[in-house]
This record gives structure tokens, C-alpha cells and sequence, in this order.
């Protein structure tokens, strides 16, 4: 059944989308049982334990931005943010990890808990970059598109969105990913919540959208399209200096150089679009990765909110937190 609560007024969207517009910017993550979010000064992650407690771990962090200016600047700055984001998403799935040993009866941390979990990560990273990177590249190859640098991106574009598309939809039929993905709806509803400045209450979170413009799967999504025109402007330079196209390794390695620009470059397109949401050419460019959160977002049940909103309001200013 469609999520007909996204179909809002368009001026009560844009407040509730715009980046800035009166609230301090929020963010947050989906973990094992609970929910990381970031608040301009605080990181909080609320997990709740099988015996129905809600644990909440919070700590002070000053964002790199505020450490140097250099990452205030356009550009840099989604770097900086896509970095952030990635170190502060392991350690609270970290923290996620050891409540749910703990529960299982396992109380003291373990140093092989804490290896196998970054090996983990360093093999998604590996196969991420197999996947959406190599892989596009080498089914383009066989077309052989080589010589124009546009025509073979748009190829390549087009498999790294099909391999998006499908590993997505794969791990949707796993068990625990539902329920994560149900936590990151609950994110959603509780940051839209925070921001159209309503009632901080599950029933006020239950009746927001699980849709949300500066979703990460709305900044994957626009990095596939960014990297269409960004690579081929690439290609055909990397082409001219060498006087003929380049090899499969050679654009890979060309490519993931480029990485930290095509992210930066994505994240003022979501930061742009967000400002922009009351236009109907701009929804029509944030329509993809919104789509794409209906597999990623599940409708979560109260108790999943109630976790959220604890994450919430720990990170937002006293004032906000009603």
C-alpha cells in the first residue's frame, strides 16, 4: 500500500525539509534494536534490551567543521560528513553489538568481538567497492563503449543502479534487516517530528513520514547519479592526455581517486534540493531516492518510535526537547 502520509502540503514540507531553516540540523542512523542520532554538539544511541529497557549512551562531539574551517567550505564539507558519519556509525553499532550480547548473557566486551565486527567492516567496504565500482565497469566493457566517455558511464550508470536496486531488495528478505529497517523509519518519523516542531510524542511521530530527503539512501542514490557525468567528464579527460581510452583497471583506480569529490559533490545536491523542496523540478529530482526509501524504511511499531525519540532528545537542545 502507498505511503500516502508524503503526500503533504508543499509549504508545510519545506519547512519540515529545509536544512537549517529554524531548527539546529539532525541526523541519524538505524543499529541493532535502536537508533544513533547527532545533534549539533551531542551523539546519542538508544538500544532497547530485551527485558524492554531503554539504554541510552550519549557523549559530546565537536564536528570536524567546528575543528577546521577548511571543512566548512562547499565541497568539503560532505567529505568531511560522509567521513564522520562512517566512524560514528560503527561505534554505535559497537554499542548496539554489546547490548545485544549482553543480553545473550555475554556482560564483559570482548577484544575478538571487537576484530570480527571491524573485519566485518573492512570486507563491506571490499565488496562495496567491488560491487558499485569494478563490477558496472566491467559489464560496460563488454558493450564495448570504451571511446565515448559519456555513452559508457551512462552504461556503467545504469548497471551500478540495477546491483544498488538488487542488493537492497536482497537483504530486505533477511529478519533482522526488516527490523532495522523499521528502526530507520523510525528515525525518519522522529526527526520530521523534531522539525516540524510538533509534540515530541509517539502519537505525533506515528502520523509523520517514514520518507525523508536527507536520508543516506536519498545520498547513494544521488552519488550513482553525480558519478554519470562526474566520470565521464573524467574519462574523457584522462582520454585526451593519454591520446587513447582508458583500460578498465586504469578508470577504476581513476574513479575511487575521485571519491571523496564525487561525495562532496552529491551532498550539496541533497543540501541544495532540500532548500529547494516547495519547487516541483526539485521533488522531481529527490523522487528516486525517495522511492528507494520505500524499501529501505519499514512502518515501525511504537515501541520502535519510543526508542528514536529517546535518541532525539538527547541530542537536541533543552528548549526543543518538549
Amino acid at each position: 500500500m502507498p505511503d500516502t502520509r508524503f503526500q503533504i502540503p508543499h509549504s508545510e514540507c519545506q519547512v519540515r525539509m529545509s536544512i537549517g531553516l529554524v531548527k539546529p540540523n539532525v541526523g541519524g542512523q538505524a543499529v541493532i534494536e535502536g537508533v544513533m542520532m547527532r545533534g549539533p554538539k551531542v551523539v546519542a544511541t538508544a538500544v532497547r534490551k530485551p527485558d524492554g529497557e531503554i539504554v541510552v549512551q550519549k557523549r559530546d562531539y565537536v564536528a570536524w567543521g567546528e575543528r577546521m574551517r577548511l571543512f566548512k567550505l562547499p565541497v568539503l564539507r560532505g567529505f568531511a560528513t560522509l567521513f564522520e558519519s562512517l566512524f560514528l556509525g560503527i561505534s554505535a553499532l559497537r554499542f548496539s553489538a554489546e547490548m545485544a550480547l549482553e543480553a545473550e548473557g555475554r556482560k564483559k566486551k570482548s577484544k575478538t568481538s571487537d576484530l570480527g565486527l571491524d573485519l566485518w567492516m573492512i570486507l563491506s567496504f571490499c565488496l562495496g567497492i567491488l560491487l558499485f565500482f569494478y563490477l558496472p565497469l566491467f559489464f560496460a566493457s563488454l558493450f564495448g563503449v570504451e571511446q565515448n566517455g559519456l555513452l559508457f558511464n551512462l552504461v556503467a550508470g545504469a548497471f551500478r543502479m540495477t546491483i544498488f536496486f538488487l542488493y537492497i531488495w536482497g537483504i530486505t528478505l533477511l529478519k533482522d534487516v526488516k527490523r532495522l529497517f523499521q528502526y530507520h523509519g523510525a528515525e525518519h518519523k522522529s526527526i520530521f517530528c523534531y522539525e516540524s516542531g510538533t509534540d515530541l510524542s509517539v502519537q505525533t511521530a506515528k502520523r509523520h513520514s517514514r520518507l525523508h530527503p536527507r536520508c543516506g539512501t536519498s545520498f547513494l542514490v544521488a552519488v550513482m547519479g553525480f558519478a554519470i557525468l562526474l566520470f565521464a567528464l573524467l574519462d574523457t579527460l584522462l582520454a585526451l592526455w593519454l591520446g587513447h581510452p582508458p583500460s578498465r583497471l586504469l578508470r577504476f583506480g581513476w574513479h575511487l581517486l575521485f571519491l571523496p569529490l564525487l561525495a562532496g559533490l552529491a551532498y550539496e545536491g541533497i543540501r541544495a534540493s532540500s532548500k529547494g523542496i516547495d519547487t516541483a523540478w526539485v521533488r522531481a529530482l529527490i523522487a528516486p531516492g525517495l522511492g528507494m526509501q520505500r524499501i529501505t524504511t519499514r512502518e515501525p511499531d511504537e515501541r520502535q518510535i519510543e526508542v528514536a525519540l529517546a535518541a532525539l532528545q538527547a541530542v537536541i537542545p533543552p528548549e526543543d526537547a518538549k
